[in-house]
């Protein structure tokens, strides 16, 4: 797959829901092989297919110091939500240099499938779980910035538009 190029707030794209993938096959690898680059390349741990204009329910994730530890979540559902909730800071590849809080549930179960099609399911909390939720949010087309308050999704928005112009964009 070619090079992919990261989505950046406020495009409307992101926005798009994701698809369920209806087969795992060299055509989906490719892209999570291409998304493991965008991803490793911007520095992240964690990228969805919406990120990078592909509205298919994929994620992959790589949460390790070594980065060696590709984690592939094809068509992943969350079966499982704790009640408890934990506060912390959230970034995002498609916000670049944005960071801020964000509440969500401490722990999840979550069921997908992997790269090769195989079932994967899994508890995650801590890093993981936070990375979990947050890029499956992506594949409803939400975006962390959209748990903020309205004043302060402005001021990155219009943050992000000046990047974009003064970058070229």
């Amino acid at each position: 797959m070619s090079k992919l190029t990261i989505l950046r707030y406020p495009d409307p794209r992101l926005h798009t829901i994701a698809r369920p993938v209806t087969e795992v096959d060299d055509r989906i690898r490719r892209l999570v092989d291409g998304m493991f680059e965008a991803m490793y390349a911007a520095e992240g741990v964690g990228l969805a297919a919406t990120q990078v204009d592909v509205h298919e329910r994929v994620i992959v994730i790589d949460t390790s110091d070594k980065r060696d530890d590709q984690l592939v979540l094809i068509n992943p559902e969350l079966v499982l939500i704790s009640d408890e909730q934990v506060l912390s800071e959230e970034g995002c590849l498609s916000v670049p240099t944005v960071y801020d809080k964000v509440l969500r549930p401490a722990r999840v179960r979550v069921h997908a499938l992997g790269r090769e099609g195989e079932r994967v399911e899994f508890d995650a909390e801590g890093l993981l779980g936070k990375c979990v939720q947050h890029e499956m949010d992506h594949l409803v087309g939400k975006v962390f910035v959209e748990y903020l308050s309205p004043l302060k999704r402005n001021r990155i928005k219009t943050k992000m538009l000046k990047q974009a112009r003064d970058e070229g964009r």
